[in-house]
């Protein structure tokens, strides 16, 4: 099939207009309808119902078009990747939330200058991810780095630590004082009861709101809601300004941030790339 009158179909089909069409293609409105009756005639269907005031696709055209509009957009896509005279290569990567924004943006621009030719697609998680049905390349989760079928690479301790504000900081003289204010908790229970058997201090009974997001749960201990166990690291900017308190320097390892891959599928060089930077000492390092 000739590709210009399929190209010529695909840009009328999706205006419905030849006049359309031919703007978009950059050639007149007679080779467009010229293209399109060329192409009905070796297909041997006709694509379009001719109307005074436009164009309605058959039954033939609708099914016609969803294929070579996906065509299309995948050979633009792929071209793309040429620009510059050099082939780019996209990197996919699931991340979760909280560590995107506070740890992996701020550093980005550091990859981007040593890998000008990967072009990177972001996409945040609450740390429970699928990296085949979701088409990534790679995912940052928090936890132990223990997932069936996956490689995982250790890019970021994050010991947990009580975070609150100064006005219920000034409450907590000893860690057992904590019983007495609101607990923040996460989905993984066993941190607060980890937390508490670290400092010595039988676990209370828990009662506090859950939260599936780290930034939240932060932010509602910024508000006075309560007092959050988080990693010290990823809000440093706060507890430098006093809006938050570190109570206790009493902190517990119940995980860590990992870099996971399938384990059946061999890294790209992209993949390689990233993975490398983040072990460099640099991407740890707090701001």
């Amino acid at each position: 099939m000739p590709l210009n009158a399929l190209r010529a179909f695909e840009a009328s089909a999706r205006l419905l207009s030849f006049t359309e069409a031919a703007r978009e293609l950059f050639v007149t409105q007679a080779a467009v309808s010229h293209q399109v009756k060329g192409l009905e005639a070796r297909l041997g269907v006709s694509l379009f119902t001719r109307l005074p005031r436009g164009l309605v696709l058959t039954d033939e055209g609708q099914a016609l078009l969803p294929t070579l509009s996906d065509a299309f957009e995948r050979i633009g896509r792929a071209l793309q990747r040429f620009e510059g005279g050099a082939m780019r290569e996209v990197l996919t990567i699931g991340v979760v939330g909280t560590f995107a924004v506070r740890w992996l943006m701020p550093r980005l621009p550091a990859f981007r200058e040593a890998h000008p030719l990967i072009d990177l697609r972001l996409q945040t998680h609450n740390n429970k991810v699928d990296l085949a049905a979701e088409g990534l390349d790679l995912a940052i989760r928090f936890g132990d780095g223990v997932w069936p079928g996956l490689v995982a690479q250790e890019i970021l301790t994050a010991p947990l630590t009580p975070l609150c504000a100064p006005s219920i900081a000034s409450r907590l003289q000893a860690p057992r004082d904590l019983i007495s204010v609101p607990l923040l908790r996460s989905y993984r229970r066993e941190e607060w009861p980890s937390w508490f058997k670290a400092a010595g201090v039988e676990p209370p009974t828990l009662s506090g709101p859950v939260f599936d997001s780290l930034s939240l749960m932060v932010q509602a201990a910024l508000l006075g809601a309560g007092v959050a166990l988080a990693p010290v690291a990823m809000f440093s900017r706060e507890l430098y300004a006093r809006q938050l308190v570190q109570p206790f320097a009493i902190s517990v390892d119940t995980g860590g941030y990992w870099l996971t891959r399938l384990r059946v599928r061999a890294p790209s060089a992209a993949m390689q790339a990233f993975a490398d930077w983040c072990a460099e000492p640099a991407f740890a390092e707090a701001d």
